[in-house]
């Protein structure tokens, strides 16, 4: 694994970017005066970044709920060790699946593939699970429901308290 050196000046950039987005004309401009540079050498830091594969991506958080989505399902699939990137392959391709992970299992435990599932209803989560299911072969899973949430916010990184 490679290290990366960040400065203080691309710590800036990225604290700027972790919050929310101006919806303006010039957003960059906005952020840019936020942490005292122009706005062209904002962009050129966001692209170096980038180059330099320090960050990999920047993208919009859908509030799911407020969107409609208001049914969750943390879907634990148990896969055979050898078919695990073939079936996580399938599964990422679903749009309704968000997260798609490798865990380890334990001997009373033995689900080592874990999908999150955002839909309408429960009915549609168990649809989608049911779809998944028949396209993969994989029959043994347990669902997880959301019941509320208490927290939903992305990584921050380089904040005061987390230098």
């Amino acid at each position: 694994m490679q290290s990366f050196e960040i400065s203080e000046r691309e710590k800036a950039v990225i604290r700027a970017l972790q919050g929310e987005f101006p919806l303006c004309e010039e957003p960059y401009k906005v952020l840019a005066e936020q942490v005292g540079m122009t706005e062209e050498e904002f962009i050129e830091c966001v692209k170096s970044l980038s180059e330099q594969k320090k960050i990999r991506k920047m993208g919009a958080v859908l509030r799911h709920r407020q969107a409609g989505f208001v049914a969750n399902a943390l879907c634990a699939w148990s896969v055979p060790p050898e078919k695990l990137d073939e079936v996580a392959q399938v599964m990422i391709k679903n749009p309704a699946v968000s997260h798609c992970y490798d865990r380890s299992t334990t001997p009373n435990w033995n689900y080592n593939l874990y999908t999150m599932i955002h839909a309408k209803s429960r009915q549609e989560c168990d649809e989608i699970i049911n779809i998944l299911s028949k396209s993969t072969g994989i029959n043994q899973f347990q669902i997880l429901y959301s019941k509320k949430e208490w927290k939903k916010t992305a990584m921050k990184y380089f904040c005061d308290n987390h230098n």
